[in-house]
């Protein structure tokens, strides 16, 4: 869908955003958590990309159109969970209907809680288009039922207790969104499997046609973007099904032809680290040493 303008607006407040949605002003500044049925976008940000200042949780059933999410749309017409860190792009889009929750959560909220560090652990706010959760029935009922218990705390009278109950709900949400996540990877091992052979496949190519001599070592940045994947999802997923995150996989390729070329080639070390796409030689050396317990030339003498 081409959209009016190209420039993200940024929403710094949880205040700025309600009135763009037509909700009424939330009832604490730094959290709220809304019904997705009454959000009514004002039409001057209708198809307009935007970045929010803060953490945005939601549960979507959509009942149609397309909702954007990353940098594409995503159909959520089975229902399924989105989390957005601050300062990542979403789209709005004016033929979307969808019902459900949608919890903000400012920096500030959760700054001088443990949360406030680790929340960048959950790896799932840095998930892109088609990496939704999608939560069976009793999971929906949990997941709605932690909302609801959001919602009531909100509605109560603020006192020296309201925070430190809502970041606990809120870490309860997290931590059951980060098992469904892991359950999901394993009922979803079958295509997670064919992504892993696209993966390897995409290695092998990538060494055997030298594009390293052109492009460097395969970044996980490049091999999620081929298999359009989000980085973190891809090394989440890889580690679900072979205990190795996407940057392990690379290095085990790279070693492995790095072996190839020590064993049945006469090329020297630096040579061979030029070839794999090192600009220094003893980078090369010292990550195979790290690899294999032995340097490069130990390796290749070990054949003679």
């Amino acid at each position: 869908m081409e959209k009016k303008n190209s420039t993200p607006i940024r929403i710094s407040s949880i205040s700025a955003l309600h009135e763009i949605l037509q909700l009424p002003k939330p009832l604490h500044p730094l959290i709220s958590l809304v019904d997705n049925n009454k959000m009514a976008v004002d039409t001057a940000y209708l198809d307009r990309s935007f970045t929010l200042d803060f953490y945005k949780i939601s549960y979507k059933t959509s009942t149609s159109g397309k909702i954007g999410y990353g940098q594409g749309y995503y159909d959520f017409t089975e229902g399924g969970m989105m989390f957005t860190a601050p300062a990542q792009i979403l789209v709005t889009d004016a033929d979307a209907e969808y019902f459900g929750y949608t919890l903000f959560i400012h920096t500030d909220f959760i700054r001088n809680y443990p949360l406030g560090k680790n929340i960048k652990k959950y790896g799932y706010f840095s998930y892109d288009t088609n990496e939704a959760l999608h939560l069976s029935d009793k999971e929906k009922k949990l997941i709605v039922g932690i909302f609801e218990n959001i919602e009531n705390e909100l509605n109560t009278s603020i006192d020296d207790m309201s925070q430190d109950v809502l970041i606990s709900y809120i870490e309860v949400l997290l931590n059951y969104s980060n098992r469904f996540y892991k359950r999901q990877f394993t009922t979803r091992k079958v295509i997670n499997n064919d992504l892993l052979a696209q993966m390897e496949q995409l290695l092998d190519t990538y060494f055997e046609k030298e594009q390293s001599l052109d492009t460097g070592i395969p970044t996980v940045e490049y091999i999620a973007e081929q298999l359009h994947l989000s980085p973190r999802y891809l090394s989440d997923m890889l580690r679900s099904l072979t205990g190795q995150n996407a940057q392990q996989h690379i290095h085990e390729k790279l070693i492995a032809k790095a072996k190839e070329y020590l064993s049945a080639t006469a090329l020297s070390v630096a040579e061979i680290a030029y070839h794999l796409g090192f600009e220094h030689p003893q980078s090369f050396s010292k990550l195979f040493r790290n690899k294999v317990n032995v340097t490069p030339l130990e390796y290749r003498h070990s054949f003679n």
